[in-house]
């Protein structure tokens, strides 16, 4: 059985696709941005002039706290985590998402694979993250019963 979530408080998924899905004792989480409900970006600041400043530490953080709210509507948290696929527009940015991850991860940090992508769904966007947690054993007791 596979339950989907769409979670309240959250930036509303750009396409028919939940916030997450659970399956098998996993919860499978689509694809994260820095984006808040107001559709507006962590991490992106533009001037009176229109220069766009991104940084990719604060949205690798938004990104990571967004995940983390997410994954807290199924009793879950980022220490649940087991895998995550990130995708970055520039590698120029590794570094600083590196180090990023490095501070919200200690020896309990879920595989990884990092990507270069040419694209994400917005110019301001540098870093998107798919991940799989495994739900707490609380969590499939109370959905088998």
């Amino acid at each position: 059985m596979t339950q989907s979530h769409i979670v309240s408080g959250k930036a509303t998924p750009r396409g028919k696709f939940p916030h997450l899905k659970i399956a098998g004792g996993f919860a499978f989480v689509s694809g994260t941005s820095s984006r808040r409900p107001d559709n507006t970006f962590v991490g992106v600041e533009v001037d009176e002039l229109g220069v766009t400043n991104l940084d990719i530490r604060a949205q690798t953080n938004a990104v990571l706290d967004n995940i983390d709210g997410i994954l807290t509507e199924v009793g879950a948290s980022l220490d649940d985590l087991v895998q995550a696929t990130v995708y970055l527009v520039n590698m120029n940015d590794f570094g600083g998402y590196n180090q990023t991850w490095a501070q919200r991860f200690s020896g309990n940090a879920p595989t990884r694979t990092t990507v270069a992508v040419h694209q994400l769904p917005h110019p301001h966007l540098l870093i998107e993250i798919q991940a799989v947690a495994a739900l707490p054993h609380s969590f499939d007791q109370d959905r088998a019963d």
